[in-house]
């Protein structure tokens, strides 16, 4: 199916299992790393080699408690994923990827709506938070427009951690991004 008939083509979410950590890892890693990221907007390829994620650290993310890790499907395909965590008054969301091949075709903005709609349903939240390279001025920019805001509060990138990745540069950090959602 092409990019055009995807792009209004009906969205499933439904909380991934241990089944699904294979097939969520490579989603997650065809999204940021390595040359396929490339074809898509998203790709941390030139400032991280390495892993972004491992079947170890998508399962504990589908097993920990107060955490649903979102299987994003269509026509059966799974295409995104999203991991939202409760964390008191707000919610935690991370792990997002979308196939690269339909990157910019909307798919991204349907799954962060979904995400915050579920987020606030299943936990009673009042604001979403998330945390992004700060070298990641595009995407940082992109959620922006999804009504988050920069807070200032820098946290220092995991160096020698290679379950993160291996860094290109000494000068990443993570900032934290705020949205109200009531």
């Amino acid at each position: 199916m092409d990019t055009a008939s995807r792009q209004t083509g009906e969205l499933s979410y439904r909380d991934a299992t241990a089944a699904d950590a294979e097939a969520l890892v490579a989603l997650v890693e065809s999204a940021y790393r390595g040359e396929s990221s490339r074809a898509g907007w998203t790709t941390e390829a030139d400032i991280l080699e390495g892993q972004r994620t491992d079947p170890q650290a998508v399962l504990e993310v589908i097993e920990s408690p107060g955490s649903r890790l979102l299987a994003v499907e269509q026509d059966g395909e799974l295409i995104a994923c999203c991991h939202i965590e409760h964390r008191g008054e707000a919610a935690y969301f991370g792990m997002f990827a979308v196939l690269p091949a339909l990157q910019g075709a909307g798919v991204g903005r349907r799954v962060i709506a979904a995400a915050e709609r579920i987020a606030c349903e299943t936990w009673g939240v009042c604001k979403m938070q998330m945390t992004v390279i700060t070298a990641r001025e595009d995407l940082i920019a992109w959620y922006e427009r999804r009504g988050y805001r920069r807070t200032g509060k820098l946290i220092p990138f995991p160096y020698g951690d290679e379950r993160f990745g291996i860094p290109q540069r000494d000068d990443l950090k993570f900032e934290l991004l705020v949205k109200p959602l009531v």
